[in-house]
Order: structure tokens, then sequence, then C-alpha cells
């Protein structure tokens, strides 16, 4: 009987994970810092946060596992999930996976030297690790160059293009100073002078949402802009559908998903320029790597070639589908099994 024991936080991305491999094994328990009713998952709650709670933390995590007994563990988040998971399952011979998130990678470890300590620790004590992009999996290594990490994404749905494209420029990426959504919404201004007929939709929600929306007010772009929080899959692909362009400007990022379920829609990209996003985008082909957030050109996506992108679009696409990228975790599921 294999038994998979999953730890991370209870946000939708890992629920979507869960669900993408759940076939492969015969039970499923997942540690998460909150459950949420919505899904269908046998879950225990586990407090995750750092400091002296991590005691008990350990105790229980250790209690679990003897109980549970799982075949193998995969941890998602290379933060204090991670730590505590890996402090309670010291001298345990149980195989370990790690999938490491941008942030974690990224904008921690600069954040100051506990937080640098701790992915250090994390990517020092598993052996097999997995990132969203070929950046993050080297910057992985520099940690410990023995690392073994496989690059592996969510995946996306398969999808099919059938809607009219329409003058409609899509920002999915949160509310959060990270995201620079309101770098998105001064481009747009700059761009609705000469383009009075193009629609911003302004997808997700975070800590700005309030700022962003006074600010749209404040510059009068009320009948432009849209704001529609989370919507379910089947708006936001219908939505990826018609939009012309798609942008995503964060400071730091890995391989997005969102990026990734615009590229398959074929809309023309704007992204920010990181090293993760030209692993997808190539500059004046199926989109625009912009050095500088504060001043582009939206105008420019009118210089794509529809076709040329489209063909490129379709040889790439077909490692983002979920078929594709569930077939590489079961089989890093399989190596650590032997």
């Amino acid at each position: 009987m294999k038994k998979l024991l999953i730890i991370g936080s209870g946000n939708v991305h890992n629920y979507n994970y869960i669900e993408l491999i759940k076939d492969y094994f015969d039970e499923i328990l997942l540690l998460t810092d909150k459950k949420d009713g919505e899904y269908n998952i046998t879950t225990i709650e586990v407090d995750f946060r750092l400091g002296l709670t991590m005691i008990g933390s350990i105790k229980k995590i250790k209690s679990i596992v003897k109980s549970y007994s799982p075949s193998v563990i995969h941890i998602h988040q290379s933060n204090s999930y991670a730590l505590i998971t890996l402090l309670a399952m010291k001298n345990n011979s149980i195989p370990t996976i790690l999938t490491a998130l941008g942030s974690d990678v990224l904008v921690n470890p600069n954040r100051n030297i506990l937080l640098k300590k701790i992915l250090s620790y994390n990517l020092n004590h598993v052996k097999v690790a997995t990132s969203d992009s070929l950046f993050m999996a080297t910057e992985m290594k520099k940690y410990n160059q023995n690392l073994n990490v496989h690059i592996a994404n969510f995946g996306i749905e398969a999808v099919t293009t059938a809607v009219k494209k329409e003058n409609i420029i899509y920002s999915n990426r949160l509310h959060n100073p990270l995201y620079n959504i309101e770098k998105v919404i001064e481009n747009f201004y700059e761009f609705s002078k000469k383009n009075r007929d193009w629609k911003l939709i302004v997808g997700s929600i975070g800590s700005e949402t309030k700022n962003l929306k006074k600010m749209v007010h404040t510059l009068g772009l009320e009948d432009s802009v849209e704001f529609i929080g989370w919507v379910d899959e089947d708006v936001k692909n219908y939505i990826y559908q018609k939009a012309k362009i798609f942008i995503s400007i964060p400071s730091s990022d890995a391989t997005a998903i969102s990026l990734l379920e615009a590229i398959a829609h074929n809309c023309i990209c704007f992204v920010s320029n990181l090293p993760a996003n030209s692993e997808h985008i190539l500059d004046g082909i199926n989109g625009f790597i912009e050095p500088n957030v504060e001043k582009i050109d939206l105008d420019k996506y009118s210089k794509i070639d529809m076709e040329l992108l489209e063909r490129v679009n379709q040889i790439r696409k077909e490692s983002y589908l979920k078929e594709y990228n569930r077939k590489k975790f079961i089989d890093i599921y399989e190596e650590v099994l032997k």
C-alpha cells in the first residue's frame, strides 16, 4: 500500500497538486496549518509557526508519522513547513521530497540571515527536490551541490482557444507589493490615452486591492478597468481566450502557472525581466521581456506575428499540461520508493 504524507500551507495550489497525483496513492494525509472544508482530503492541523510552539509541533509530527507510517513524505515550501518537518524526521529513513516555491528561494533568503539559514538547512536535509524553473533549481544547488533537483510544475488544463480575441489586457497576479499591480494600472493608463477602446481586467485580490481601486478612481479609469477578484477555472480560461495581452511584472518570481496559462491561450505576454520568465517568453516572438516595469510600451503588441506566436506556443504548451507534469512527479515517487 502506497501512502503519501503531504505537508504544506492550505493554499489552492497544494490542493490542486493533490488532485493531480492522488490516483497514484492508496492513501493521502495532509498536514497543514488550517483545514479547508471545501476539499475532501484527510487533514490534520499542525502549527508551523517559528518560535516556542515548534517543540510541540515537532512532537506532533513525529507521532503522526509513527501512526500513519507513510511510504513517502512530500513537503511543499522550503520555509518553516520544511524546517519543522525535517527536524521531526531526524534519524528517520522515510523518503522525503521537497518542492520549493519561488519566494522560498528567490526572496526569503534576502530578507534576513535566519531565513537564509532555514533554507540552507532544508536543502541540506533532503536528497530530492523539485523546482518549477531551471533558474530556481540553479539557485537551490548553490546551497547543496549534491541535491537532486527535478524540474516540474503543477501543470495546466488542456485548452482550446476558440473565442475571438478582443481588446482586453488581463492581469491576475496577487494584489501584493511584490507583483507591481499599480505599475500595470499606470502603464495601462498611458496606453489607454491612445487606445480608448481597450479594457483592463484585473483578477485576484490582496493587501493592496483597496488602494488599487482608489488609484483607478483617481485616474478616471472606472469605465476601462474591471476588478473581478477570484474566479473559477471556466471564467478565468474564458478571459484568457478573449484577452489579446497578458501582463505579469512581479519583482521576483519563479515559473508562474498564470503565465503558462496565458501562453497556452496565445495571449501576447508582457513580463518583467526575470530569469524564469526568459525560459518561457522569447522577446518579440511570443511576448516581451520588460527591463523597466515603470514604463512599458504596450503598443508593441501589434508587432507580434500571431501565426509565429501560435506555432511557438503550441510546442511549449505540451510540456505545461497537467498530464505531462503528473508523469514527472510520479516518476520522482517511483525513484525514491525504490
